[in-house]
């Protein structure tokens, strides 16, 4: 993979503006922050993220790949001030979870979602090299 950073652009923080990468499609399907049992543990934002890193770890693990392939995300969070204030918890669950790995990624806020105690789902693609 190669991080994509316009000349002259300053360097993202926490994203990568850009990847190029050349292998195996992985796609994981919008993962939320309930357990494997489909059990919420927690209303906390923050726990509920990292839930959602774990359990998008788990899918990816399933097509022998890790934290190093994921290219992009999109994160539907339903707080906007609930994603603000827990900014210090994501960035500690990140470095825990994905390591320096800074994919492509968009954060939407959404009125809801189709479970109605999530508040994040994450969609991911990763590549794997051939």
């Amino acid at each position: 993979m190669r991080v994509l950073q316009p000349e002259g652009w300053p360097r993202p923080r926490g994203y990568s503006n850009g990847i190029e990468a050349e292998g195996r499609m992985v796609f994981v399907a919008g993962q939320i922050g309930w357990d494997e049992q489909g059990v919420f543990r927690s209303s906390d934002f923050a726990a509920q993220f990292r839930q959602t890193l774990v359990n998008t770890l788990a899918v990816l693990k399933e097509a022998g790949a890790g934290p190093e392939h994921v290219v992009r995300m999109t994160w539907f969070v339903t707080s906007r001030d609930e994603y603000m204030a827990s900014l210090a918890q994501l960035g500690a669950a990140w470095k825990e979870l994905m390591g320096r790995n800074y994919p492509t990624m968009a954060v939407i806020i959404v009125s809801g979602l189709v479970e109605k105690e999530a508040k994040i789902e994450i969609e991911t693609t990763a590549v794997v090299p051939n």
